[in-house]
């Protein structure tokens, strides 16, 4: 190694000087930011691969977010670094070196914000992965989350630059928020729609997949997004909110019923005997007890009505489905028939009896004024 130095320094063309320094000492800081990109590219797929090989037997997911932010290392960071450590090799200006220092600052803040953007994404990720399905509410508060602090992260990132480019970041600030204000009156609508979506993602009013009404619409949602929130209809078609408009409105959302509680009526007629009368609620109860997924709250003779006695039903249905609800109305209605055709018991419809008196004689009565009217 030491004859092969020796000969390099003995070529004429290597003690030529160039930019203030030979053309070996150029080489030679070329070589070691070789050396030292090579070991930083190396140390990052080392350790990235243990990383990788550690996390696939755990469950956290915390390893996995490191695994996949060291992957959003660039060469182009790791160059420059290279390319600075080789430069303090050299003799070179002052003010060359506080370009260069600069520089690498600049870039580090750069790679800096990567990583942490490429951390929140990977654990936003992850999350969505593992409560998709147990907790979609969950994973749609923090996709709205993570959407904000990611770019709280850029917009931190950059003015990080701007600060050591030597921008004066205080009046950059003041300047956009000035512009800001002025910004927010011309587009006060589109920014209500995007607070009205924060409030939705944080609040969460529903979410992707509840089935809502909202005033005469209803319908399933499909997707929450920055300015709308679509819900598919029960006949097909698409129905757009705005979400400013849509927090305003009185929304129903049935996806979070825990139970139904149904209340329905019918009448027997006016023939039906007292007796009768105070036996259909007991009736009716044990129609419903004996029903499964039933809870039963009260039966009663409500009032007369113009052709019946109407009798008022109250139970619940201990699961929110509306096919099963249906099912098990049908059952009922089913049953309170053949419960009353056992028991001649007739059901009620639209009726009007009319009465008819003995006819008045119209002639005796005029008669009988002409008779007042002579005497007087």
């Amino acid at each position: 190694m030491n004859e092969l130095m020796k000969k390099l320094n003995s070529l004429p063309l290597l003690d030529e000087s160039v930019a203030g320094n030979t053309v070996f000492e150029w080489l030679s800081a070329l070589a070691v930011a070789l050396a030292v990109f090579l070991v930083m590219r190396l140390s990052v797929t080392l350790l990235r691969g243990r990383l990788q090989r550690f996390a696939k037997r755990t469950r956290t997911s915390l390893d996995d977010v490191l695994v996949q932010t060291l992957g959003s290392t660039k060469n182009t960071f790791l160059l420059l670094i290279s390319a600075f450590v080789g430069s303090l090799t050299l003799q070179m200006k002052p003010t060359t070196t506080e370009m260069l220092r600069a520089a690498l600052i600049v870039v580090v803040i750069i790679q800096a914000t990567i990583w942490a953007n490429r951390a929140v994404a990977s654990w936003m990720e992850n999350e969505r992965s593992a409560r998709s399905e147990s907790d979609p509410g969950t994973v749609t508060t923090l996709q709205g989350i993570s959407y904000v602090v990611r770019v709280l992260i850029w917009s931190g990132g950059l003015l990080l630059v701007l600060d050591n480019l030597g921008v004066d970041v205080t009046a950059l600030v003041a300047g956009l928020g000035i512009g800001g204000i002025a910004g927010a009156l011309a587009l006060q609508n589109v920014l209500g729609d995007l607070l009205a979506a924060l409030s939705i993602t944080l609040d969460k009013p529903f979410i992707n997949g509840d089935f809502v009404i909202v005033g005469d619409y209803l319908g399933t949602v499909e997707h929450i997004g920055l300015k709308t929130t679509r819900i598919r209809s029960l006949s097909g078609e698409q129905l757009i909110f705005s979400n400013s408009d849509l927090l305003s409105s009185r929304i129903r959302n049935y996806k979070r019923m825990q139970e139904r509680r149904i209340v329905f009526s019918f009448g027997v007629t006016y023939q039906t005997s007292p007796e009768t009368l105070r036996v259909i609620p007991d009736m009716v109860r044990e129609i419903i007890s004996d029903l499964e997924r039933t809870r039963f709250d009260r039966a009663h003779f409500k009032e007369f009505g113009d052709s019946a006695y109407l009798f008022e039903v109250v139970y619940y249905v201990l699961e929110p489905d509306y096919n099963l609800y249906m099912d098990i109305q049908q059952q009922i209605n089913l049953a309170i028939c053949e419960r009353f055709a056992e028991r001649g018991i007739e059901i009620a419809y639209p009726t009007r009896t009319l009465y008819f008196g003995a006819p008045v004689d119209l002639h005796v009565g005029r008669d009988d004024v002409r008779a007042s009217q002579t005497r007087s």
